[in-house]
C-alpha cells in the first residue's frame, strides 16, 4: 500500500469526446461484443454454485485471483474493466458486494485498479470504488462505501467506510 497516494491518484482519466456525458460514449470506451460476453461471465459467477467455478469465471474475466480467494453468491465485479481487479490470496467478497473499476462522469470517465490484500474481507453489500486498495488482513463492514485505501488489519464501516474505534465514528 502506498502511504502517499489516494485512490484519486490512481485513477486515470479519459475525456468526453463531444457535448453528451461519458456514458453516452460508452462504445468508444469498451467493444459492445467485449461487454456483452463480459455481462454473461460476470452473471454466472454471480450466481454459480461452488466457489471453484466462480474463481474460474473471475479468472476468464481478467481478474487476478490469488489462491483460496471466497466469491459470495452475487457478488458483482467490474463488468467494463474486472481485469483492473486483483484478489490476493485467501481474500472474502461477501454475497452482494460490488467492485467497480470505473466511473462514468459528465466530462470524463475513469479507471482505476482495485487491490483486496491477501486474507482482506469484504462484507456483504459493501461498494469498492476505483483505484481503491484494501490492505492484507484487513476488514470492510457490510453496506459500506469504501472511497479511500483501507490500511492493512484496519476494519472500516459505514458511508463513507472509515475505521472502526475513531472518534469520528
Amino acid at each position: 500500500m502506498t502511504d502517499d497516494t489516494s485512490r484519486h491518484d490512481r485513477v486515470r482519466r479519459h475525456p468526453t469526446p463531444g457535448a453528451r456525458n461519458s456514458l453516452a460514449y460508452w462504445t468508444d470506451a469498451k467493444h459492445p461484443l467485449r461487454l456483452a460476453i463480459n455481462y454473461v461471465i460476470v452473471w454466472l459467477a454471480r450466481i454459480a454454485p461452488s466457489l471453484r467455478l466462480r474463481r474460474w469465471c473471475l479468472r476468464r474475466l481478467g481478474v487476478s485471483v490469488g489462491d483460496g480467494v471466497s466469491w459470495g453468491l452475487e457478488a458483482t465485479p467490474d463488468v467494463f474493466w474486472p481485469e483492473l481487479i486483483t484478489l490476493e490470496d485467501h481474500a472474502i467478497v461477501g454475497y452482494d458486494a460490488t467492485i467497480l473499476c470505473h466511473e462514468f462522469l459528465q466530462d470524463e470517465y475513469r479507471t482505476g485498479e482495485v487491490v483486496v490484500g491477501e486474507r482482506a474481507m469484504i462484507g456483504a453489500g459493501a461498494i469498492v470504488l476505483p483505484g481503491v486498495e484494501i490492505g492484507a488482513d484487513a476488514s470492510v463492514a457490510a453496506n459500506s462505501l469504501v472511497t479511500t485505501d483501507v490500511e492493512p488489519g484496519t476494519t472500516v464501516a459505514g458511508v463513507p467506510a472509515r475505521p472502526m474505534g475513531t472518534d469520528e465514528e
